[in-house]
């Protein structure tokens, strides 16, 4: 007899992962391999940070926090906010999170009953659709195309009927692209017109190449924005993010925050609240990105892969190869295999056109972005 297991595992795997293990494998043999497969900084957590951390270990007990986060983190971000976006959040209203990750399931988690319809965005990160249907949320596909840009449009959204939430992310993971204010601004007045739950995921906020990205939190108390420190503060793996959440769900969060994570890591509160004292080694970071992001969007052109999203921001580039392969992953397995180069198929992203598509992280060092177009260049299908 087979004792039973839940139906709510059985969904996708993040495919990036699978790429990584294969990457090390081939690591493990000697052989070099460059990462243009990883979605993180290649960077450790800035030194503001580290010697937090290090006084906290040294220094305090470092047991459990409240369920919403330490107060001062809370406050210092309740004035990241009047800095970056001339926007006041009270820090009541500002809830620390495991990650984002732990930030969107406490959000969906609060949200959505089982069985509402919520649209994300395709392609886009397949996480935010795999922990849905783990929810049992209906998960509705809103396939976005360079007709706008990548990003969801209110256009797009009255062709889906009834739904209770939308997703949004800005910039975006895959493709890099970006919601201008005007955008945003439209999206949020379709939420609130329809009656429809916005969640805003703005990690990658900090990491642009123009117009810094707008929140969703000046436009509407009632919107429900995830971020982390994980991306522009170089912090992936301490695993502290956070939400910023109307009045009514503050409650709600903090019940399901006790029960589920009892609170995050305290050790890393602390590092983050020293992260924000190191602007001036984080903007080092994004020059780097921005050299990387030129060389790709230059160079991948000129070796036949010119379709390619605008890349506004985040540290991603989103290029159409089915004039390579028609099937992403192979190519992606033909590139580490014969090139050493890991890259992220599309099919992580977009479940029905992600076969047509090959995600770039240029995260990395500028080497890997150079030695890269150097070995594409001498590489044919």
């Amino acid at each position: 007899m087979a004792i039973k297991i839940s139906n709510r595992s059985n969904i996708a795997p993040f495919y990036v992962m699978e790429v990584m293990r294969s990457a090390a494998e081939r690591e493990s043999t000697g052989k070099e391999v460059l990462h243009l497969e990883v979605g993180q900084p290649s960077t450790p957590a800035p030194l503001g940070a580290r010697q937090n951390a290090i006084k906290a270990i040294e220094e305090e007990i470092l047991g459990y926090t409240s369920a919403m986060g330490m107060e001062p983190l809370r406050e210092r971000l309740s004035l990241h906010y009047l800095e970056w976006y001339k926007t006041e959040i009270p820090p009541s209203r500002i809830g620390i999170t495991m990650g984002a990750s732990g930030a969107f399931t406490l959000a969906f988690l609060a949200c959505f009953e089982s069985g509402d319809r919520v649209a994300v965005p395709t392609p886009g990160y397949p996480c935010y659709r795999n922990v849905l249907r783990a929810l049992d949320v209906e998960v509705v596909d809103l396939p976005v195309g360079p007709e706008t840009r990548f990003q969801p449009s209110p256009e797009g959204l009255e062709s889906l009927g009834p739904i209770d939430g939308l997703v949004v992310a800005s910039p975006s993971n895959p493709t890099g692209t970006m919601l201008l204010e005007n955008e945003l601004l439209e999206i949020v007045n379709w939420c609130q017109a329809n009656e429809v739950r916005l969640i805003s995921d703005e990690i990658y906020h900090g990491v642009t190449y123009g117009a810094a990205a707008p929140t969703a939190a000046s436009f509407w108390e009632e919107a429900v924005v995830v971020n982390s420190f994980s991306k522009y503060f170089s912090m992936t793996g301490w695993r502290v993010g956070w939400l910023v959440l109307p009045d009514t769900l503050v409650a709600p969060v903090e019940r399901l925050a006790q029960n589920a994570f009892i609170a995050a890591a305290s050790v890393s509160q602390h590092a983050a609240l020293g992260a924000f004292d190191s602007h001036d080694e984080l903007e080092i970071n994004l020059d780097r990105y921005r050299t990387n992001r030129q060389i790709l969007l230059e160079g991948l052109p000129s070796v036949g892969i010119g379709k390619l999203a605008p890349a506004d921001g985040a540290f991603y580039i989103w290029a159409q190869v089915d004039h390579l392969c028609d099937d992403s992953q192979a190519l992606a397995q033909q590139w580490l295999s014969e090139l050493g180069i890991a890259v992220t198929p599309g099919i992580d992203f977009d479940p029905s056109e992600g076969h047509r598509f090959i995600r770039f992280s240029f995260a990395g060092s500028t080497r890997e972005a150079l030695e890269t177009i150097e070995k594409l260049s001498n590489w044919s299908a």
